[in-house]
């Protein structure tokens, strides 16, 4: 029951404490733990809803101490793993729709490359009807995981008594908090557009990776790849031929898997995206790779709806997920007609808030007309400016990944009657105290040279 502030704060064990109250429910549902936080699974009291728009029992008011211990009538692990693991929109998955909404998804994938891109739009626009209206996750960016892991420390420090716990900082050398910029290339126009594209990221000092479809849309030459490379961007694998049918049944993922995977070698990538964002996580172990950029924040603009209510990378088994935790260059363009960079102003700004991942997909395809390619290089002005001001790490993915499973080994010790770090890269890791603040949690950075 510990485990999820364990693997956020990386703090000492002796910290954080959680039982349960009694016996969960054999059924799983929707239920609050305090005014923001949504949360599915089995509680132990009250009642769980099927749907997150109804009136949801709060459990917060049947949280209690015990000799140190905080009581909870629900197992934090399990819940956290339901939405980083999408666990309560899998009826979302291929495999869990109907006949009729499998065959209407498979025809417009057949058709697809016959269609103009206005059809194209008018389609998505359709299924997107009544986007607006959804209740959860929360929109434009949620930060569920967050919430519950610091209400749940909060609970432990004042059931202990204490009033600071030492942590190791999120990100290296006390950045505090991390933009990722990312590159999906979906044909051959967007591909021949790659060397303007990393001109542009290069002249404002940012690099980014490069994700390519190996098979179908275009050919990947080993000098595309080496370029790329040579240039000091990364390149990782999208898909196997972008045709929408990766996830159509495990059988049909495992051989496809298989190929992706020696794609995989063959570029040199660490990393993995599934085309349109399709994506089963239960799958997963038949990929042979570090990390995976699949999973949105918030999914209600894509065609699988859902998201993973952190903006946080996370572990699934020995797989990082570095989830996308922006609006999409081609949803934001032509879906919403919007050319302002509003909604990904309102975006970074929440997630800085939290100290997390401001993570990007801006497709080569999609920015080669100027108005769109002048909102791209406002970003990057917005993002430059942002990072002077919040003293943000840019990164990519693999430096992102490499950066994480670090921090996952390191641990936070006594020494002379303080803390330190401990762990290989504790160099770049920073000492930090989560402190309360009347009824919510303040982060410092130690400013102390008596650490590693």
């Amino acid at each position: 029951m510990n485990k999820p502030l364990i693997d956020r704060y990386r703090c000492p064990e002796g910290f954080v404490n959680f039982d349960l109250t009694g016996c969960l429910s054999n059924e799983s549902g929707y239920f609050r733990f305090g005014q923001d936080a949504i949360c599915y699974g089995q509680s132990a009291s009250g009642f769980r809803e099927t749907r997150p728009d109804g009136v949801l029992y709060d459990v917060l008011k049947d949280v209690s101490a015990s000799a140190s211990n905080v009581l909870l009538p629900f197992n934090p692990t399990d819940v956290v793993d339901n939405l980083r693991l999408e666990r309560y929109a899998e009826h979302f998955h291929y495999r869990a729709l109907d006949r009729w909404k499998r065959s209407l998804r498979d025809a417009y994938y057949f058709l697809r490359p016959l269609m103009h891109v206005n059809v194209r739009r008018r389609v998505q626009r359709a299924h997107l009807n009544g986007w607006r209206n959804l209740f959860f996750p929360r929109w434009p960016v949620d930060t569920t995981v967050e919430e519950l892991c610091e209400q749940m420390l909060l609970l432990s420090m004042k059931a202990k008594g204490v009033d600071r716990v030492p942590f190791v900082w999120f990100w290296p050398d006390g950045a505090q908090s991390c933009v990722a910029m990312t590159h999906d290339i979906e044909t051959e126009r967007g591909k021949a557009f790659c060397t303007e594209l990393m001109d542009i990221d290069d002249s404002f000092g940012i690099k980014a990776s490069l994700q390519v479809v190996p098979e179908g849309r275009y050919k990947v030459s080993d000098a595309f790849i080496q370029d790329i490379h040579d240039r000091g961007f990364e390149v990782n694998v999208q898909d196997l031929n972008h045709d929408g049918q990766l996830f159509r049944d495990r059988e049909t993922f495992v051989l496809r898997a298989q190929r992706i995977n020696q794609y995989g070698k063959d570029y040199g990538a660490s990393g993995f995206r599934a085309a349109v964002l399709y994506r089963n996580l239960d799958w997963y172990d038949a990929l042979d790779f570090s990390f995976d950029m699949s999973v949105p924040n918030v999914a209600h603009l894509d065609p699988q709806r859902g998201g993973c209510c952190t903006v946080m990378p996370y572990f699934v088994g020995n797989l990082l997920e570095i989830p996308l935790t922006t609006t999409q260059d081609y949803m934001l363009f032509h879906l919403l007609n919007d050319y302002s960079l509003d909604l990904w102003k309102a975006q970074a700004e929440l997630i800085i808030g939290k100290n997390g991942l401001v993570s990007f997909i801006v497709h080569p395809d999609y920015i080669i007309n100027k108005k769109a390619q002048g909102v791209y290089r406002n970003l990057l002005t917005f993002l430059r400016q942002l990072a002077l001001e919040n003293g943000i790490w840019f990164s990519v993915p693999g430096e992102i990944d490499n950066w994480w499973r670090a921090r996952s080994k390191m641990s936070v010790v006594r020494h002379n009657g303080g803390w330190r770090i401990e762990g290989p890269g504790a160099e770049h890791a920073k000492l930090a105290f989560a402190t309360i603040a009347g009824d919510r949690l303040e982060y410092q950075i130690n400013p102390s040279l008596n650490q590693r």
